[in-house]
C-alpha cells in the first residue's frame, strides 16, 4: 500500500463523510484476517495489524506473554528476547512481535480496495436513508416503473418505492410512466439498502395534497381540523380559519373551483366533502352531513360515548345515510361522534307513540 490510498481515504472522508479513522480500523481487522490465510495460526493467539497513517504500510505481529521459560513459541517469549524488543518488559508483560509475511503489501492493497469499496457502498445507503427517513410522511411525484402481483413499483428519484395492495385505490390503474403523488408512509433501513413504502389511500394524502394547492393552508391561515376517507370514492375534510376575513371553504375551493378540481383530479375523481369546522358539534354534525340538509341535531348528555341524534327531512334521509351508510361512517369518523340518523316522520311517530303511552 502507498500514500495513493491514503489520499483515497482522505478524500472519502472529506466527500462522503467516512469517518477515516474507521476505515484504517476496518482495514486492519481485514489484514488480520488476510493473515489468517497465508499463514498457520493459533486460535489461542492475539493478533494485532497495525496501518501507517502516513504510508499506508501495513504490519503485522503477535502478542506473546513473557516468560521465564518459553513452552509455546507462539504464545510465549523470553525475557531476553522481550526485552530486546521492548526495554524493561519483566514476566508476565505482553509485547507485539512482528510477523509480517511476505508480498504482504499486494495483499494489504488488495484487502484495503475491497473495505474502502464495501465501505462507501453502506455510506451511500446510509445517505439515501437518511435522505428519505425526512421525507417520511411528505407527499412525493412517483413515476410507476412496473406491477408485479400486485405490487406497483415506483421510482422515486435514486430508489424505487412500493404501493401495495392495500395502499392503491380500488379501480385505479397503473401503467409504465404514468406519474402520480404520493404519500411516504414508511421509510425502513434493512440489510440490502432502503425500502420505501408509499401510499395512494392515506388520509393524510388529502392533507398534502390541500396544503400543496391552497396557500392559506401553507401559511397557516386555514387549518385542517380532520380528514375522514373512503379512499377511491370520497373524503370529508373540515376545515377552519384562523382569520374571520377568510373563508375557508372559498379558499379550498378555489378561483372558479380549481384548487379542489386539481386535488380531485390527482385521485382518480374522489368525490371530496369540504366541511367548516365548529367547536359547537352540533353545528359541526349538521355540517359534516353534507350533502343532506339537516333538520335538528340532538347531543346526547351523560352517555359515555359521544353520541347524537340527527333528525333529517324524509326525503333527505338516503342523502343523509349514504351509499352503504358512507356518508353517516364518513360523518361519524370526521367528527368523532356516534352518530344516529332518523327521518322527521320517524321522529314524529316516535312522539306520538311516546306520548300516547303517557
Amino acid at each position: 500500500m502507498n500514500s495513493e490510498l491514503i489520499s483515497a481515504i482522505k478524500m472519502l472522508e472529506s466527500e462522503k463523510g467516512i469517518n477515516a479513522e474507521t476505515l484504517y480500523e476496518a482495514i486492519e481487522l481485514a489484514m488480520i484476517s488476510a493473515y489468517k490465510k497465508v499463514r498457520e495460526f493459533n486460535d489461542a493467539a492475539t493478533l494485532v495489524a497495525r496501518m501507517d497513517r502516513e504510508t499506508g504500510d501495513v504490519h503485522c505481529y503477535i502478542v506473546k506473554t513473557v516468560v521465564d521459560e518459553v513452552y509455546d513459541n507462539l504464545l510465549e517469549i523470553s525475557v531476553e528476547d522481550a526485552q530486546a524488543l521492548l526495554p524493561g518488559a519483566v514476566v508476565g508483560d505482553k509485547v507485539e512481535v512482528e510477523d509480517t509475511p511476505e508480498d504482504y503489501g499486494r495483499i494489504g492493497a488488495q484487502t484495503a480496495r475491497q473495505v474502502i469499496t464495501q465501505r462507501l457502498r453502506e455510506a451511500e445507503k446510509g445517505q439515501v436513508y437518511s435522505e428519505y427517513a425526512d421525507k417520511q410522511n411528505e407527499l412525493l411525484t412517483a413515476v410507476v416503473q412496473r406491477v408485479e402481483n400486485g405490487y406497483v413499483y415506483v421510482e422515486l428519484g435514486k430508489l424505487e418505492g412500493v404501493i401495495p395492495p392495500k395502499e392503491q385505490i380500488e379501480g385505479e390503474h397503473y401503467v409504465p410512466g404514468m406519474r402520480l403523488k404520493v404519500y411516504v408512509s414508511e421509510v425502513k433501513k434493512v440489510q440490502y439498502g432502503t425500502t420505501i413504502t408509499v401510499s395512494r389511500t392515506h388520509p393524510q394524502l388529502i392533507k398534502r395534497l390541500f396544503e400543496m394547492e391552497v396557500p392559506e393552508i401553507a401559511q397557516g391561515i386555514v387549518v385542517i381540523k380532520a380528514i375522514a376517507r373512503d379512499a377511491g370514492s370520497r373524503t370529508k375534510i373540515a376545515v377552519y380559519s384562523e382569520d374571520p376575513n377568510v373563508d375557508p371553504l372559498g379558499a379550498c375551493v378555489g378561483p372558479k373551483g380549481t384548487r379542489v378540481a386539481n386535488i380531485v383530479s390527482e385521485i382518480n375523481d374522489e368525490k371530496i366533502d369540504i366541511i367548516k369546522w365548529s367547536e359547537d358539534p352540533v353545528t359541526y354534525i349538521a355540517n359534516a352531513l353534507s350533502p343532506s340538509k339537516v333538520l335538528l341535531v340532538k347531543i346526547n348528555e351523560g352517555e359515555t360515548k359521544k353520541k347524537a341524534t340527527v333528525i333529517v327531512p324524509d326525503n333527505q334521509l338516503s342523502l343523509a345515510i349514504g351509499k352503504k351508510g358512507q356518508n353517516a361512517m364518513l360523518t361519524a369518523r370526521l367528527t368523532g361522534w356516534n352518530i344516529d340518523i332518523k327521518s322527521q316522520s320517524q321522529t314524529e311517530g316516535l312522539e306520538e307513540a311516546e306520548n300516547s303511552e303517557n
